[in-house]
């Protein structure tokens, strides 16, 4: 489905929406659009609940198809990763054919971020009322805290960043969810997935505002705001030993054992 013209913009946003690596002020603006948009609302729709497929896809080389950013990572993630997380695509848009209406509703609740009742009509005719529960704006917060059960942290004793990682279980590998503190910028970071076999993996990759994230003593309201993003690993829970948030210049800022 081609993107509608005169906003191609607006409507290319909504990739990184559902990536939740937009900042409150840009978050807000597109969702005052997503109202509006029947198309972005599709979008999302495709999108959601496969964003740590995107977040390592997102770091993959040029040569297959992504950004030139990826070039410039300390580590990048695994090929088999694109191949493990196969089985899951398709079972998403199983679930989602099943599901009709409802992932609209789903996709609904996540926009205006309150409660949404809906309508599903069924193959028989009937029609059955479905509420969304609400949901935080970011969809790596809403993550961080409502589906990851084991959450490891540390702080770095030298740079006084704090970091907490949530770990979920997939078929693929691991599903991370970031919570980060005390980060100032301008940075461009990184969160390596590091294994027990010393492989390395991108799980996610960002850039630091000026005004950093998570200083509670900062008299910038967005400043005072933790950073949470998400990605995946293709190595397994039991796999990895720690990980890292680092630099694009290879600077490790803290490190977080699994």
């Amino acid at each position: 489905m081609q993107t509608p013209q005169g906003q191609g913009d607006v409507h290319e946003t909504v990739g990184a929406y559902a990536l939740g690596i937009l900042d409150d002020a840009e978050a807000t603006a597109f969702e005052a659009h997503l109202a509006t948009c029947d198309w972005c609302a599709q979008q999302l729709d495709e999108l959601a609940g496969m964003e740590p497929m995107l977040a390592a896809l997102a770091d993959l080389p040029e040569s297959q198809g992504t950004p030139a950013i990826g070039e410039s990572l300390s580590a990048k993630p695994s090929p088999r990763l694109v191949n493990r997380l196969v089985d899951e695509v398709a079972e998403r848009h199983a679930q989602k054919r099943r599901r009709g209406m409802y992932m609209v509703a789903a996709a609904a609740a996540l926009i205006i971020g309150g409660p949404v009742t809906a309508i599903g009509v069924t193959g028989d005719g009937e029609s059955n009322k479905v509420e969304a529960a609400p949901r935080s704006t970011s969809p790596a917060e809403d993550a961080f805290f409502h589906d990851m059960k084991d959450k490891v942290s540390a702080t770095d004793p030298t740079t006084k960043v704090s970091a907490t990682v949530g770990m979920e279980d997939k078929a693929w590998g691991t599903h991370a969810v970031l919570e980060l503190k005390n980060l100032k910028g301008p940075e461009k970071c990184s969160l390596v997935a590091v294994g027990k076999n010393g492989e390395r993996e991108t799980v996610s990759s960002w850039s630091v505002p000026k005004w950093g994230y998570g200083i509670e003593s900062s008299t910038n309201e967005k400043a005072k705001k933790p950073l949470y993003v998400h990605g995946g690993a293709a190595m397994t829970p039991n796999e990895i030993d720690h990980f890292e948030v680092v630099t694009f210049e290879g600077t490790r800022l803290v490190q977080v054992d699994a």
